[in-house]
C-alpha cells in the first residue's frame, strides 16, 4: 500500500501579508526556511522512498530542505501540484479583495475547486500507483491540499493547514484515503506554524465559508 505525506510549504512574506500567492512564485522567507528544517527533522523519524513538488520556489525549496534533513536527492517536480490559480486576485490582501470584489463578486481568472480538484487528485493517485508499496513526501500548497481533503474526506471539517503541516494518505482500491490530517508525526511543528490557509487567503475562507 502506497502513503503519500502531503506537506505545505513553508512561510512566505506574502502569507504573513495574508496576500493572495496562487501561481504567482513568491519565495520562503527564513521562517518559512526554517519551518521546512522542522518538518524535515520531523519526517526524519520514519523511512522514506521518495519526495516530490509541485514546481513553485516556495514549494520546492521547502522539499529540497526536508531532502536534506533526510539525505535524499533533489525533489522530482510535478507540475499538476501547482497552487490553485486565483487570477485577477493574486497579489491582494483581505482589504483590497473586499473593496474590489465585493461577496460574491467573480473573480477574473479564478481557477474553481472542482478545476483543482481534476488536475490534482489523478497526479496524486498516478504517482502512488508508480511507486506502489512506497512512502512517499508530497509538498504543495494549502488550497491544493485542502481540495483533495473535500473530496477524499468530504463529511469532515478540517481545522487549519498550517506553514509546513503534514497529512497522511494512502492509496486504497485505486483511490486516496485520508490516514491523518496534522498526522501525529506533525506534533512539534504545530507549535512553530504560523497563520492556517483560511486566515492567510480571503477566498478560500470564503470558499470554507460555503462549504
Amino acid at each position: 500500500m502506497t502513503s503519500l505525506y502531503l506537506v505545505r510549504h513553508g512561510e512566505t512574506d506574502w502569507n504573513a501579508q495574508r496576500r493572495i500567492q496562487g501561481t504567482t512564485d513568491i519565495p520562503l522567507n527564513e521562517t518559512g526556511r526554517s519551518q521546512a528544517a522542522t518538518t524535515g527533522r520531523l519526517l526524519a523519524r520514519r523511512s522514506w522512498d521518495g519526495i516530490y513538488s509541485s514546481p513553485l520556489s516556495r514549494a520546492y525549496d521547502t522539499a529540497n530542505i526536508i531532502a536534506g534533513e533526510l539525505g535524499m536527492s533533489e525533489p522530482g517536480r510535478i507540475d499538476a501540484l501547482v497552487e490553485r490559480n486565483y487570477g485577477e486576485a493574486e497579489g491582494l490582501n483581505w482589504e483590497e479583495i473586499d473593496r474590489m470584489f465585493p461577496g460574491d463578486t467573480p473573480v477574473p481568472g479564478r481557477e474553481e475547486r472542482e478545476e483543482v480538484t481534476l488536475r490534482v487528485l489523478p497526479a496524486l493517485v498516478a504517482l502512488a500507483q508508480e511507486r506502489q508499496g512506497e512512502s512517499l513526501i508530497v509538498v504543495s500548497h494549502g488550497g491544493v491540499i485542502r481540495s483533495v481533503l473535500n473530496v477524499v474526506d468530504p463529511t469532515t471539517t478540517h481545522g487549519a493547514i498550517t506553514n509546513g503541516s503534514v497529512h497522511s494518505f494512502e492509496l486504497v482500491d485505486g483511490a486516496l484515503e485520508l490516514i491523518a490530517f496534522d498526522d501525529p508525526i506533525d506534533e512539534l511543528s504545530l507549535q512553530y506554524g504560523t497563520d492556517d490557509l483560511d486566515e492567510q487567503n480571503a477566498l478560500e475562507n470564503r470558499d470554507t465559508i460555503r462549504g
